[in-house]
């Protein structure tokens, strides 16, 4: 008799930690993998653990990606994807362009373009009076610096012989790329006077782009690359390049040893004016949007933020962001110019091709 009370007890038990382990599994909500491409400089903000487990815990959903520049996104094969995330309003457009209305679209993060440059370069900058400091924020007046692109002025006459050839500004493919794409905005309207350019004036301001853009001989399809190789690679390889605010912000958060070890070096130049690179999420079908839900979700964008750089609808301005690592953040960013429209800029990425 005792044989079979402790048997039933057994079974009972048995019988509980099953159930147990049945009701939890079936109240562990289903993971939905979703699939798409992305720009280089928003991977580490997908591959952020707290984001992945707000993701996964409170929407159910699993970020996959394969990166792509932001216009190659959108003529690469979309079979199997559920979204695109490209880093412009431009690119969306170039989307609908070819392929119609997406499911859902929306803004989900933004930077503005800034260069970024070394101490030595930004003293020869200062000594042609092209900088101006707000608080620990330093600015560039892009005329003057056109000017002296246009010029073919040598990095020697400004003070820096020990650099070879002449003023420059490294960027991505403008016809791959949103940080290239987006640096040729600026610097169209920048050649029209500081007016944002129209199809009126393009057959002027046209050639004076492929002229620059010609002089850079090769150029990085991915601004997170363009980023890395001018952080390793030193002043004589790439003096100044174009690249966004959000990546040395994310930078000095993620790689706070290595940021300090270049900090006194690096400095993050805001153009006057600049123009804002808008992260538009384009959900393909019902798993896109999802994810788009959950990259909208506060705490989402407060992480995009503080550790990533993207100025969201969380953002607080940097004096109020005590975690705040990178230096010569901007508190506000005022001198913007428009990006031209989607003609305009079609006619742009097709030339510089």
């Amino acid at each position: 008799m005792k044989k079979k009370i402790i048997g039933l007890v057994l079974l009972i038990a048995i019988m509980l930690v099953i159930g147990g382990i049945y009701l939890a599994t079936s109240r562990t909500p289903k993971i939905v993998a979703v699939d798409g491409y992305v720009g280089g400089e928003k991977i580490e903000l997908l591959e952020d653990e707290e984001v992945q487990a707000i993701f996964e815990e409170a929407y159910g959903v699993q970020a996959d990606y394969s990166r792509a520049g932001s216009l190659d996104m959108m003529t690469a094969d979309m079979e199997g994807m559920d979204y695109l995330f490209p880093s412009s309003s431009i690119a969306e457009e170039y989307y609908e362009d070819l392929h119609g209305s997406p499911q859902q679209s929306e803004i989900v993060l933004n930077t503005p373009i800034v260069l970024y440059t070394h101490r030595a370069v930004l003293d020869a900058f200062d000594s042609q009076g092209l900088i101006t400091q707000s608080g620990s924020a330093y600015y560039v007046d892009m005329p003057r610096l056109v000017e002296l692109i246009q010029n073919d002025t040598a990095w020697a006459d400004i003070g820096l012989p020990d650099l070879y050839g002449t003023i420059s500004v490294d960027t991505t493919d403008p016809a791959s790329s949103n940080s290239g794409n987006m640096f040729a905005a600026l610097l169209a309207n920048v050649l029209n006077g500081g007016r944002t350019l129209t199809e009126e004036n393009l057959p002027e301001i046209l050639p004076q782009l492929e002229d620059i853009f010609g002089k850079l001989g090769y150029m990085e399809t991915s601004s997170s690359d363009l980023f890395s190789q001018f952080l390793r690679m030193g002043i004589g390889a790439k003096p100044v390049i174009a690249g966004y605010e959000s990546q040395l912000i994310e930078y000095a958060a993620l790689y706070p040893e290595q940021y300090d070890a270049i900090k006194d070096d690096i400095i993050m130049l805001y153009p006057a004016p600049t123009v804002w690179s808008t992260h538009v999420f384009i959900a393909l079908d019902d798993s896109g949007e999802l994810l788009l839900d959950a990259l909208l979700d506060k705490d989402v964008q407060r992480l995009a933020w503080e550790k990533h750089g993207f100025r969201t609808g969380n953002y607080t301005t940097v004096s109020e962001s005590e975690g705040l690592i990178a230096a010569g953040v901007a508190d506000n960013i005022t001198q913007v110019t428009q990006v031209p429209s989607y003609d305009v800029m079609k006619v742009i990425i097709e030339q510089l091709q």
